[in-house]
């Protein structure tokens, strides 16, 4: 006999029910339900507030830390998070987002949404996204909690394994800025100004000391690793972290559209000037042996 599938936790470690439970319970009720918002004739709640009062009361960064983690933020929280919001801004076409973008975009002026979607699709683990970072930073953080290690002892295992497994140890490295990134340098100032900069920061950090020290390498901190731990000091899930990275990325993708739609080239090509190179063989034609039998043209 099989064994009944067992249930699933969510990240607050809560059951979470799977089809095969609504289908053989046959009980449906909570089959839609969210703890996010609440709508009835002429009221809207999110997250228990009215929606009147977030309105009137609330920033736009408040408003959106209450959307997200469910609560209010403190002066502290709302601050950093306004400045991991503004620190990305752009930089020109190194971005893969803003190319494929405007490439959609020149493809497709009738509209922004099809070059706003395809710069968020271009968001990836070699394109700037958080996430890997995140993910080992946490990594980190739990092994040091375990084990009781030192930042540094912690960064040495963590080095060790990503070595080990010829892996890139994520955060560090930028194709322009060779020595400083200017944009992260930047955001760590001012998040240990604003007091947020703490053990997650200084692990990392402590991880990319030991990157130098055993690659012989002066790679800096690049924007991705340095948004990767902020955030995680700020408690958010690496899921979260990588959605939110594409999103505050979203307002330059938008300006980027909007400008190839009003100023740029109508279908975007790449041409033999701009790097275009065939690579293949040199032109052939198909021996007789394979042509016989075949129709020939009119």
């Amino acid at each position: 006999m099989s064994e009944e599938p067992k249930a699933e936790a969510d990240a607050c470690g809560e059951r979470r029910r799977s089809i095969g439970d609504y289908m053989r319970s046959g009980e449906w009720g909570d089959y839609w339900s969210t703890k996010i918002s609440r709508v009835a004739e002429g009221k809207i709640w999110v997250r228990g507030y009215p929606l009147e009062e977030i309105v009137e009361n609330l920033s736009f960064v408040e408003a959106s830390w209450l959307l997200l983690r469910g609560e209010l933020p403190s002066q502290k929280q709302a601050a950093i998070w306004d400045l991991l919001l503004r620190s990305a801004m752009d930089q020109q076409f190194i971005s893969s987002a803003v190319c494929a973008a405007r490439y959609v975009a020149s493809a497709h002026p009738e509209s922004p949404i099809p070059g706003l979607a395809a710069g968020i699709l271009a968001h990836g683990s070699v394109t700037g996204s958080p996430r890997p970072a995140a993910e080992m930073i946490y990594e980190a953080y739990d092994l040091m909690q375990r084990e009781k290690l030192s930042p540094e002892e912690t960064a040495a295992r963590i080095v060790d394994k990503y070595l080990g497994e010829k892996r890139l140890v994520p955060g560090f490295g930028h194709p322009i800025h060779k020595t400083m990134e200017p944009r992260a340098e930047l955001l760590r100032r001012k998040v240990k100004e604003l007091g947020g900069w703490g053990d997650k920061g200084q692990l990392f950090e402590a991880i990319h000391a030991e990157v130098a020290r055993r690659t012989g390498k002066e790679l800096p901190i690049n924007l991705a690793g340095m948004v990767a731990a902020v955030y995680c000091e700020l408690g958010f899930d690496p899921i979260e972290i990588e959605a939110l990275a594409a999103m505050g990325y979203g307002y330059a993708i938008v300006a980027h559209v909007v400008e190839e739609i009003r100023e740029g080239v109508p279908l975007r090509v790449i041409p033999d000037a701009l790097g275009a190179k065939y690579v293949g063989p040199p032109e052939r034609h198909i021996p007789p042996r394979q042509a016989q039998g075949r129709p020939k043209k009119r």
